[in-house]
């Protein structure tokens, strides 16, 4: 049909929908990519910007897939999930989270991952003119959302000063009194900095305060170093009377193709996700659940993945200081954020970190995620494919070796 284009809707573009010259960051990455490991087939590429595990699931993982696949009365569809897992979910929350009596029937819902159940929750809450929160840099899905629906977002800027924590203080009044749904995401991507319980009870006190939903994306929350203890939102008193958290097991379980987690908290806020949901899918392969339930009863798989990413983030971080870089290994996940150089000794400037991204693949084939958002940062993950910790001190040293010779100035 010749006329197409006309009745794209104006959300995506309207007319100009595939037709416009800008392109995504991340499409831009994935071309430069392209680009230089077909000009220099013999260079390895490093990449840094893959925001996933480098790790097939537990074999018991796969193995109970493999197993309830093969089950008759898994076949059907699964809806709004199977109790099972809600329970599982309610047990692991209590163990790795200390989160007591989150009943599996009415404050618990399994997803099919965390970006599924973000992009769900404003078709439940926002109207045209409703705020929805959110935190830049960020995980951009319930925005994009909210202004699909007619809704409006307020930017809440994560600056280093502040310990890329939102000072809510700063959101005016107009915007307060329209605000319906406060997105918070820690362990925090791209930054890799942790929330506070202190800074945790200040978001339930503003909430009740104001009215507004808090939904906090805690995909990152079992990916913890050290003597550090996974934190959960939900553990703060108060914290179930004005929201939800969003568990993932792609980060935590080395599950992220699975497409499983769930959502747990307030029953009302529950309930309306459940609603919203049972209209979007039918719900995630109850075989897949079912290897959810192995997962969640092994939360041990979650710590040797916890031991590998601190190991890294420590060899990653020395390096990028003696570069130049001012990086500190994170508490948890796996990511690292680092402010780019102003220029190279040679006098390539560097106005941005997006044109600073294109010049590290270009030049030493290194991928990196720019934020441009507030200030000019690179994401790295460490996260990178390696064989096995001989293998890992190489990609290391290459990454210092190629960084070195471009002698950036900070």
């Amino acid at each position: 049909m010749e006329n197409i284009q006309k009745l794209y809707a104006n959300r995506i573009g309207g007319e100009n929908f595939g037709v416009g010259t800008s392109i995504f960051k991340f499409e831009k990455i994935k071309r430069a990519k392209r680009e230089v490991v077909m000009e220099h087939p013999e260079m390895e590429l490093i990449d840094l910007g893959v925001g996933e595990p480098d790790e097939m699931a537990d074999e018991g993982i796969i193995r109970t897939l493999s197993e309830q696949a093969g089950i008759f009365d898994n076949r059907g569809y699964a809806d709004n999930g199977i109790l099972d897992f809600q329970r599982a979910a309610s047990i692991y929350m209590e163990e790795v989270y200390h989160v007591k009596g989150l009943v599996p029937e009415k404050e618990i819902l399994h997803v099919m991952g965390s970006k599924s159940a973000l992009s769900m929750l404003p078709q439940a809450f926002i109207n045209p003119q409703d705020v929805s929160l959110l935190t830049v840099p960020g995980y951009p899905i319930l925005g994009t959302i909210t202004g699909w629906l007619g809704g409006e977002v307020h930017k809440l800027a994560l600056t280093k000063e502040n310990g890329f924590l939102p000072d809510l203080s700063l959101i005016p009044d107009n915007i307060l009194k329209r605000a319906k749904l406060l997105y918070i995401n820690y362990p925090n991507n791209p930054t890799g900095s942790s929330a506070t319980e202190e800074f945790f009870r200040e978001v339930v006190s503003f909430a009740k305060r104001y009215q507004i939903i808090v939904i906090q994306d805690a995909a990152y929350a079992a990916l913890t170093f050290g003597n550090v203890r996974p934190l959960s939102f939900l553990s703060i008193p108060g914290a179930k009377e004005v929201g939800i958290e969003i568990h993932s097991l792609s980060k935590a379980f080395n599950m992220t193709g699975w497409r499983l987690g769930f959502a747990c908290g307030n029953s009302d806020v529950i309930a309306a996700l459940a609603a919203v949901k049972d209209n979007h899918d039918s719900g995630q392969f109850k075989a897949i659940q079912h290897a959810g339930i192995y997962a969640l009863e092994h939360p041990e798989l979650t710590k040797r993945s916890c031991v590998k990413y601190e190991r890294r983030h420590r060899k990653l971080a020395k390096v990028l200081e003696r570069i130049g870089f001012l990086v500190e290994a994170p508490k948890a996940s796996f990511y690292q954020y680092a402010r780019i150089p102003k220029r190279t000794v040679d006098g390539v400037e560097f106005h941005d970190a997006e044109q600073f991204t294109q010049y590290l693949i270009r030049q030493a084939m290194i991928s990196v995620v720019p934020w441009d958002d507030e200030g000019h940062f690179i994401r790295l993950s460490v996260t990178f494919v390696a064989g096995d910790e001989i293998d890992e001190d190489r990609v290391i040293n290459e990454i210092y070796n190629r960084m070195i010779s471009m002698r950036f100035v900070f």
